[in-house]
Order: structure tokens, then sequence, then C-alpha cells
């Protein structure tokens, strides 16, 4: 249904504006409980990860559901684990419109959103109202006003707002469309940032009496020693998992075609091959030291499959999603379960 009657009806749309019913959709279908018809669950397919019990790896990557305003539309449709986010400490317009475009021919999308978000304490005004108990990350990020060289405190106001609500907290410091925010995977900022957020979290640990994974999302433009460096710092400051990877500056894959030169960051199929060699990468570098949530250009079953395989231990869609609806969902289930192995 979606591939032949929902997705072109929304194609016609303009994509932020599809967006937008297309959530507001789904959480009206929550509303009707077992009568939803877009409900669906995957196959069993169990494992730990940073210490939780994922029902199944596939979850949803930050940056669809910014302000929680739709937890319990996605939730109803499979997901092993929600991410929700990225939320700033204050609210925030992001970009100017047009910041959202379609490149069907290669399978992608180009955003520069900018962080758009109703603000943390909206973000979690909305979760408390959510019925889902399953596995929810927040990922957080700073604000543009900001300065980078203050970054730390609004990575700190965001964990403190969310930890008593997250299963696990992500810092997002690798979108393209925060200027100067990239600066924050590499060096003393890098070190600096975590080392300041450990502390705040050995505090928060102590206050409520729970410990919150940490997980770290980066960006797929890195070359191999940028990798080795971040893997060492993970490793360092005791990161409990890294997502790889956020969307690409690069066009490669998308030369000539409609809205290629839009700025902003490159998401889809033309990720996939560059997000999975950064999966790999990591995999060899933290040798196990931490687990790997892979994300980027994942449209089918084997894609998911190759993702696990390169390394990863769960994976994450967003713009397959849009692509291919709840119907991708299903068909990585069952790729995963045919494993047969965690």
């Amino acid at each position: 249904m979606y591939d032949h009657l929902l997705r072109p009806l929304l194609f016609r749309l303009d994509p932020e504006t599809a967006h937008e019913l297309s959530l507001s959709a789904l959480q009206l279908a929550a509303r009707m409980g077992p009568a939803n018809p877009l409900r669906q669950t995957l196959p069993s397919s169990p494992r730990t990860v940073m210490g939780l019990d994922f029902p199944n790896p596939v979850g949803l990557a930050a940056g669809l559901d910014k302000n929680g305003d739709c937890i319990d539309g996605l939730a109803a449709l499979g997901f092993g684990f929600l991410e929700i986010g990225t939320v700033t400490p204050r609210p925030q317009p992001g970009n100017s419109r047009p910041r959202l475009f379609r490149l069907p021919e290669a399978g992608a999308i180009i955003n520069r959103m900018g962080f758009n978000n109703a603000g943390v304490e909206h973000l979690v005004g909305r979760v408390r109202q959510a019925h889902y108990r399953g596995i929810l990350g927040i990922n957080i990020g700073k604000n543009l006003t900001t300065p980078v060289d203050r970054a730390l405190e609004d990575y700190r106001a965001g964990l403190r707002a969310v930890y008593p609500h997250a299963s696990y907290v992500t810092l997002n410091v690798s979108s393209p469309n925060t200027p100067g925010l990239r600066s924050l995977q590499f060096g003393a900022q890098l070190d600096g940032l975590l080392a300041g957020l450990m502390r705040e979290r050995d505090k928060l640990i102590g206050e409520h009496g729970r410990r919150v994974p940490l997980a770290l999302k980066v960006a797929p433009d890195m070359d191999a020693e940028d990798i080795k460096a971040l893997a060492a710092a993970l490793i360092r400051h005791g990161v409990d998992a890294v997502i790889a990877t956020n969307t690409t500056a690069s066009r490669d894959g998308v030369e000539g075609l409609k809205h290629a030169e839009e700025a902003g960051g490159l998401s889809g199929r033309p990720l996939f091959a560059r997000s999975t060699d950064v999966v790999a990468r990591l995999a060899e570098a933290l040798q196990g030291r931490l687990p790997i949530i892979a994300c980027g250009g994942i449209f089918s079953g084997a894609d998911a499959v190759a993702k696990l395989e390169a390394g990863a231990s769960l994976v994450q869609i967003y713009t397959g999603f849009i692509y291919r609806g709840p119907a991708l969902l299903a068909e990585i289930g069952q790729a995963v379960a045919a494993l047969g192995r965690p």
C-alpha cells in the first residue's frame, strides 16, 4: 500500500510538509490500539547491547521525530528501539525553508534542517505522555547560538534534562548543518567534551540510581587516521557505543541530479558504502571494546545484514524508511532473524 498509494501521494507534497503529515497520521493511527492498520511485530531477534535488552536490532535513527511527538505511532511499526531528537537545550527554528530535498533517482535526501526543535522541555513532556515502554534513545546537541568552545555547557544541560527519561543518550557532534559542530569529533575538543560529560554522568548516576549509556554519533567524512584516533578516544573515556554514521557532505553518487548542489547533509543509498566502510574501520580499531550502531543507506534486509557483518551490533534506518515505509522494517526483521545469531 505504501509503495503504490501512500508514497506517490506524499511525494507530490513539499518534503517537510509530507514529513509532518506522516508523523501526525502515524500518531493518530496509534490511538486505535490493536486496530491500528499499520501495526506490525518483527520476528524476535533479541540481543543485549550497552547493557540494554533489545527485542530486535532494528532502530529508528534520530532526526525523523525531533520533538518526540510520534513515539507511540513509530513504536507500533515494530522497531526494536527508537531514537528521538536531535534536541537542544533551548528551542530553535533551524534554517529557513526549503531545507529538505528529495533525490528520488538516487534514493537520497539532502537536508539542512539545522537542529530545528521545540527544546528539551517540550521533548521531555512528550516522552512523559507516551505509552511506549521500549528502549528509547534521546539524541542531544548544542544550540546554534552557543559557541563551539562552550558546547559542553549545552550538552551537559541536555544530558541532565533527558537523563531520567532515556534508555541511552546520544551525543550528536556530527551534523554538517551547525557551523563548527564537527570539530568536536577531533583532538582536544573531543577529549574535553567527553571528559566533561562523563563527569556529569557520574553525578547523575548518584542522583538517579541508574547508569544511562552514552553513545557518540559520528560523521562518515573521516579518513583512516581520524577513525583510529576517534576509536582511541571512545575507549579512553568509556563511551558506551558509537553510531556510524550521520549524513555526508560528499555528493558522490548524485552528481548532476536536481537538488544535488543544495547545501546540507546527504543521506540514503549513496551513503551506504561510505558509512559501511566507517563501520568496518571502527570495528577493526575498537576490537570489541564497545558496540557500533550502524546507520546510513539501509534500503533492504541485505543492506542491514551487511552492516552487521561489517561489525555493527544494531542498525538504524531513516531515509530508507521514508522511501520504503513499514515494509522495510519487516524485510530487515526477517533477514536478521534468518541469521540465527545475535
